[in-house]
């Protein structure tokens, strides 16, 4: 009896060994398939990264034009102010100039027999 019973603990050590090591294999095909998906959806998030940063040095690199191109128009509008400045005066100026010759013109005009208001004539 006592061999029949060491014989039947062997059959169930073995069943055991064997019953563990498919659940070993079951849980490693299982990790392993956890595993091939998580690989697969890196692979998938590398690439949108990968777009990602191409489309962030694209959008870098227009910014960089648009910053340019705002500053030459700064200075040509800096420039066309500084015109515009220029102008006007020398307009100021030449209105000054033709009123002082207008008004010299009109003094030269007048007859000079005529006696300014408040202003006696006394006769030679």
């Amino acid at each position: 009896m006592g061999k029949m019973l060491m014989a039947k603990c062997r059959t169930l050590q073995e069943e055991n060994d064997e019953i563990g090591n498919q659940a070993n294999e079951g849980k490693m095909h299982e990790l392993s398939m956890k595993l091939a998906l998580q690989k697969s959806q890196n692979a998938e998030l590398k690439i949108q990264f990968e777009g990602l940063c191409k489309q962030v040095e694209g959008l870098t690199n227009d910014a960089e034009r648009s910053n340019e191109m705002v500053v030459i128009l700064q200075e040509k509008l800096e420039e066309k102010e500084d015109e515009i400045r220029r102008l006007k005066q020398e307009l100021q100026e030449k209105s000054r100039v033709e009123d002082k010759t207008e008004l010299a013109s009109d003094n030269n005009t007048t007859n000079h027999d005529e006696v300014p208001p408040g202003e006696v004539k006394i006769e030679d």
